[in-house]
């Protein structure tokens, strides 16, 4: 599957920042990683630290699929708004999805110092409504989260105009949100964790596996074979491959990058990320050198050669609603880049068995607006699960909720 189309940043920006071998000899371990994007990096590395004996696995270099496309927008909040979830499932729920991913973004700032040289930085989170018809919802969304304790501030039409500039009907303020380079800070987790004798093959792409009650078998497409105690698919949107039934569907979207701009342009969107209540949403957020990321435009289209031929019409459709909201930003794209992401109903990852393969296979679906939250989740999640341990998580987060 062809995961991306244009040119990238991170990919551009990086390169080919670690050596890792292909697979060439039959290896025996506790778990294998099956994917080494930023959600296998961060499931492998809270493994390995754990005491677990894991070798990781992709068919491309290291990060060169979805991650290397991803925008990066830390966040706890969700595409679903948590009181659609309340009404979904029930306030409980809600309440530990949410809480649970304001969790996972101090998680991630603690894992990103440790590393180190990840353009990691916190931020706020500008929250506001496309149009007058949204009000309401957001209204309520404000009063649910902050009733519940989450970090929030709500603005007017009047604020919004006299402390951002900004032209619409209200918004929420979250002051916890963050920023980081993805494809850096899985590379960089990868190669600390081979330094540390873990195993990590890239061009070694898994063709079958067998599960039995007390392993998974793999065989690879140089006919290598592994034996492990789990397997954990975490293959992004390609994980889909390994399951009958249709989990999430498969979608296109777009971003561009500017190159460095002026701080007095960007004014408070240096330390402020932001995005609208319309489905699909515009949003935008700045990197550590002062180039101001933008993404959305989202479609149904899940062929490459197809949203290949639309990444410029759509980097020029973002660059004029960037224009009506901002006049005074000079901020042009310097590289323009489309991917394949995908969404459940709910907007909630998928983490562990599926009835297809049993308990020895589990999976890290990290879907949604904020996948990298998610993959943090699911890191501990997917850890409980393989040392038989419970996680508060695990029903919310069962491909069970599906049917």
């Amino acid at each position: 599957m062809d995961l991306k189309s244009g040119y990238p940043f991170w990919a551009v920006k990086n390169g080919l920042m670690y050596a890792f071998p292909q697979l060439e000899a039959n290896l025996s371990c506790d778990v294998v990683v099956m994917g080494a994007g930023i959600t296998g990096a961060l499931i492998a590395n809270d493994l390995a630290k754990h005491g677990h004996d894991v070798v990781v696995l992709d068919q491309r270099d290291v990060c060169w699929g979805s991650t290397s496309a991803s925008t990066a927008l830390l966040q706890y909040e969700i595409d679903t708004h948590a009181t659609d979830l309340a009404r979904r499932y029930n306030q409980a729920s809600a309440l530990l999805a949410y809480q649970s991913s304001l969790r996972a973004i101090r998680e991630i700032e603690e894992v990103a110092h440790d590393v180190g040289d990840v353009d990691f930085a916190t931020c706020e989170s500008l929250y506001y409504a496309s149009n007058r018809a949204d009000h309401s919802r957001l209204a309520d969304e404000f009063a649910w989260r902050e009733q519940n304790g989450f970090p929030v501030r709500w603005l007017s039409r009047a604020a919004l105009k006299d402390e951002y500039g900004l032209f619409a009907p209200a918004a929420i303020l979250s002051s916890v949100a963050a920023r980081v380079d993805p494809y850096r800070l899985a590379s960089k987790l990868l190669q600390r964790m081979q330094q540390k004798g873990a195993h990590i093959f890239d061009r070694t792409q898994v063709t079958s596996f067998t599960a039995t009650e007390g392993s998974v078998k793999l065989t690879t497409d140089s006919g290598m074979s592994l034996t492990a105690g789990h397997l954990v698919i975490a293959c992004g949107y390609e994980s889909q491959n390994w399951l009958r039934q249709r989990v999430a569907k498969n979608l296109s979207s777009y971003a561009y990058i500017s190159d460095p701009v002026d701080p007095d342009q960007l004014r408070w969107l240096a330390g402020t990320m932001l995005w609208e209540s319309s489905r699909p949403y515009i949003y935008m957020r700045t990197t550590g050198d002062g180039r101001l990321l933008v993404g959305g435009e989202d479609d149904d289209l899940d062929i490459p050669a197809r949203r290949d031929r639309l990444i410029d019409r759509k980097a020029a459709t973002l660059q004029r609603k960037v224009a009506r909201l901002f006049p005074h930003l000079q901020a042009p794209p310097a590289f323009a880049w489309g991917g394949t992401f995908a969404e459940t109903s709910d907007g909630l990852p998928l983490f562990g068995p599926h009835k297809e393969h049993g308990p020895r296979v589990l999976f890290a679906l990290a879907y949604g607006g904020n996948g990298i939250t998610y993959s943090m989740l699911g890191a501990g999640l997917l850890r409980a699960q393989i040392e038989d341990r419970p996680h508060s998580l695990t029903g919310l987060f069962a491909f069970s909720r599906l049917g």
